[in-house]
């Protein structure tokens, strides 16, 4: 049997790195896409996330690509194709979580209209544009399955205006990708995961006693001692793939805590977190 190839986008660090960690871990070749190359501020590099890939079993590799221009996202697909000749997963992971840190909190009338630019172009455009080239790969095989990383943020207020308006975006994307992708062999998801302890939340995260927690604004404190890890929704991903009814899954939104306790995996610890951005979602 033919290895199986997925693309991670935004995989240097945070919830793309932890999916791309899993799939190496369940033998995967993995392209793993991201704008860092170079260590900065933030820690994570797209080549940091191939190497752990093949420590872990799986193959990583990295592909320097700005999720801003078309071409050198159409690239990172033809070189899947050349290399290749097939892919099996693409999470669309990519959005500039960084550049949204100085919007949190803030009213509409308060933010750059490049708040707008930057949520939805990349994130909703960018998944969808990813999708564009890489749904083609899956459809010549019959098979494949697209994810799209979410939010609660689609169906309820959280951080702002721009950013509720992508991640409905997003699952609005995914609920009508998969009426058009039915009968093909592929299903797309839209994954929503709970508060999760990245490399930014940590940067962020303040110490009292011996709680250690991330305060949002408007939002309130979150204890980060009962985040997820980056890699949990690595392991949804896998038990999607190993489910018997995945078709019958395409087209909707799942909250991560809640498929772990429906397909029995776990976090790296062996619990299941779930502490909640917006419990009422």
């Amino acid at each position: 049997m033919a290895k199986r190839v997925a693309v991670v986008t935004g995989a240097s660090r945070g919830i793309g790195k932890g999916i791309a960690l899993e799939l190496g871990a369940a033998g995967f070749t993995v392209y793993v896409t991201g704008r860092s190359v170079e260590a900065g501020p933030i820690p994570g590099t797209v080549g940091e996330t191939a190497a752990q890939i093949d420590e872990l079993g799986g193959q990583g590799i990295a592909v320097a690509c700005d999720h801003h221009d078309d071409e050198q996202v159409k690239a990172v697909f033809d070189r899947v194709r050349a290399e290749q000749g097939r892919l099996d997963v693409l999470v669309n992971n990519v959005y500039s979580a960084p550049d949204l840190v100085p919007w949190l909190g803030k009213k509409f009338w308060e933010l750059p209209i490049e708040a707008w630019d930057q949520v939805i172009d990349i994130g909703t455009r960018s998944h969808y544009v990813s999708s564009v080239f890489g749904a083609p790969l899956m459809l010549e095989n019959h098979s494949g399955l697209i994810v799209n990383v979410s939010s609660s943020g689609a169906v309820s207020y959280g951080h702002n205006v721009v950013y509720g308006v992508g991640k409905a975006a997003v699952d609005k994307m995914t609920s009508d990708m998969a009426i058009e992708l039915v009968g093909t062999g592929v299903s797309i998801v839209s994954l929503w995961p709970g508060l999760v302890r990245t490399e930014l939340l940590d940067l962020g995260a303040q110490t009292d006693g011996d709680d250690v927690f991330i305060e949002l604004p408007g939002e309130g404190r979150f204890d980060l001692s009962g985040a997820e890890s980056p890699r949990f929704l690595g392991r949804a991903v896998v038990a999607l793939l190993g489910c018997g009814d995945l078709a019958d899954r395409s087209g909707r939104a799942f909250p991560s805590a809640a498929l772990a306790r429906e397909l029995g995996f776990t976090d790296l610890d062996g619990t299941i977190h779930e502490v909640l951005l917006r419990p009422d979602a």
